[in-house]
This record gives structure tokens, C-alpha cells and sequence, in this order.
């Protein structure tokens, strides 16, 4: 799922930045500069919205940039993210699974060397089309 959400980034004593998502309660982070603040408020808005899809729980819609103040010395920005890329990057965690196939299929498979997991996450991935 792809999402954009307008995002608040204010400056910090120290020289970063400090940004707050406020469509998603909670989701605040902070960066270095410009880049890491970016990158970081990418990370924690993939997170708030792969938690909140796994929990079923209603994803709210995004407000407008125009919804919103502009910091002294900050400005708003909409950031992108996609929960399926993120989810591929890092929830690469093995889970075990239990298939049955027919015995004689097996056989063939064990002779040429198939490696059984490899083979399903192929097929896999190309029935999903990921």
C-alpha cells in the first residue's frame, strides 16, 4: 500500500530537525539534518501504518499541506511510503510452514537437489506478482 502523509518538520536548538506527523497520533521522530529527518520520518510512518494494518485497526486519511502552520525556520512536506516495500526490506524473518506433496514428487525433487524453500518462495512471489 502506498500512502502520503504531510509531515511538520521544525528545527531544533542543536541544528536538526524535529517532525511531527499529525494525521498519525504518536508518530514523531527526529533527524540530524534535512536527509536523516526525512529518512527518519519515512521509517516511523511505515512503521505507524504497518502496525495499524496488521491490527485492522482504520487508517486515517491525510490532511492537506495547506492544514497546516509552517514553523519559523521549518516548513511542512508530504512524504511517501510504501507498507509493501517496507515490509520487504525488513520483515525478512524466517516462519516455518508445513506442506504436504505427493511422495513420489518429493523423491524426484530430493534426487535433483531442489532446495523446497526457494522453490516456494518463487512460486510465490510470481502468483502475488511481487
Amino acid at each position: 500500500m502506498k500512502y502520503a502523509y504531510p509531515a511538520i518538520f521544525d528545527t531544533e536548538e542543536e541544528g536538526g530537525y524535529g517532525v511531527v506527523v499529525p494525521d498519525l497520533p504518536g508518530c514523531v521522530t527526529c533527524g540530524n539534518n534535512v536527509i536523516d529527518a526525512i529518512e527518519m520520518v519515512r521509517d516511523a510512518i511505515s512503521m505507524w501504518l504497518c502496525d495499524a494494518e496488521d491490527k485492522n485497526e482504520n487508517i486515517p486519511k491525510p490532511s492537506r499541506l495547506t492544514d497546516h502552520q509552517t514553523p519559523v525556520g521549518g516548513f511542512v512536506n508530504l512524504v511517501d511510503v510504501d507498507t509493501t516495500e517496507y515490509r520487504r526490506e525488513n520483515e525478512s524473518r524466517a516462519v516455518k510452514k508445513t506442506l504436504t506433496i505427493p511422495s513420489w514428487l518429493n523423491v524426484q525433487a530430493e534426487k535433483s537437489g531442489i532446495n523446497f524453500s526457494q522453490v516456494l518462495q518463487e512460486a510465490l512471489r510470481e502468483r502475488l506478482g511481487l
